[in-house]
């Protein structure tokens, strides 16, 4: 269920509002000013904004302004007909959409459904991309534990995967084979050897050559690296 924030100093728009989003499942947090709003804001996990342009103590534009320093949450304006620069301030400073006053209630909705379907795939695809490691042909997709070597997938045991991850979210960095077992095994390195056979076999599969590795390659004296 996702929760939209009512920015409206008119009671009868924001309960209005209120009703039509309420039929569509969506729970609704309501304030009458943009100071109001910000305390609503920090307080609860809120998907969505609707928010007036003119309004007491704090008015939609700097309410906006305040929102953009720290979130990326959607927001769309409410304003009256004879408030263009308003709308186009406010389109500048971050807002994603506007409506016009009286609006339709199934424009209003339209405008809603598409403003959340558009951010939940642009935050999915984010999350994604923060989830996925690729390094050459090496790809990590951390969300399924699955390893493509040039788009094919490999099978990896648990502990060649949790090494390979850390090596790869740690480019070019060198990690000694006491300081590998202790990150991967969570535990201090009683048997550091192990980690020297795993690396030997995580070679195999994601090496054309594992004799002369691209990727994972030994620092004599010290330990290994995932090279960029």
């Amino acid at each position: 269920m996702y929760n939209i924030l009512v920015v409206d100093d008119e009671k009868e728009i924001t309960d209005a509002i209120e009703i039509y989003l309420r039929n569509q499942n969506y729970h609704v947090f309501k304030a009458y000013d943009g100071e109001e709003a910000l305390e609503i804001f920090a307080k609860e996990e809120i998907h969505l904004i609707l928010i007036d342009i003119m309004m007491p103590k704090l008015d939609g534009t700097k309410t906006t302004m305040k929102i953009r320093e720290n979130s990326a949450v959607p927001i769309i304006f409410l304003s009256a007909k004879s408030e263009d620069m308003d709308k186009v301030l406010g389109l500048n400073i971050g807002a994603d959409d506007y409506i016009t006053k009286p609006f339709n209630p199934l424009e209003l909705l339209a405008r809603v459904n598409s403003t959340l379907r558009r951010y939940t795939s642009y935050s999915n695809t984010i999350k994604e991309k923060e989830n996925m490691i690729k390094i050459g042909g090496i790809e990590l997709n951390d969300t399924n534990k699955e390893v493509l070597v040039d788009g094919e997938a490999i099978k990896t045991t648990p502990i060649e995967y949790k090494i390979l991850f850390l090596l790869m979210r740690n480019p070019n960095r060198v990690f000694s084979i006491e300081e590998i077992y202790e990150k991967v095994w969570q535990e201090p390195a009683y048997n550091p050897d192990t980690v020297t056979v795993h690396i030997r076999r995580i070679r195999e599969k994601i090496e054309i050559n594992p004799k002369e590795p691209k990727y994972l390659k030994v620092v004599w004296g010290i330990g290994y690296k995932f090279e960029q």
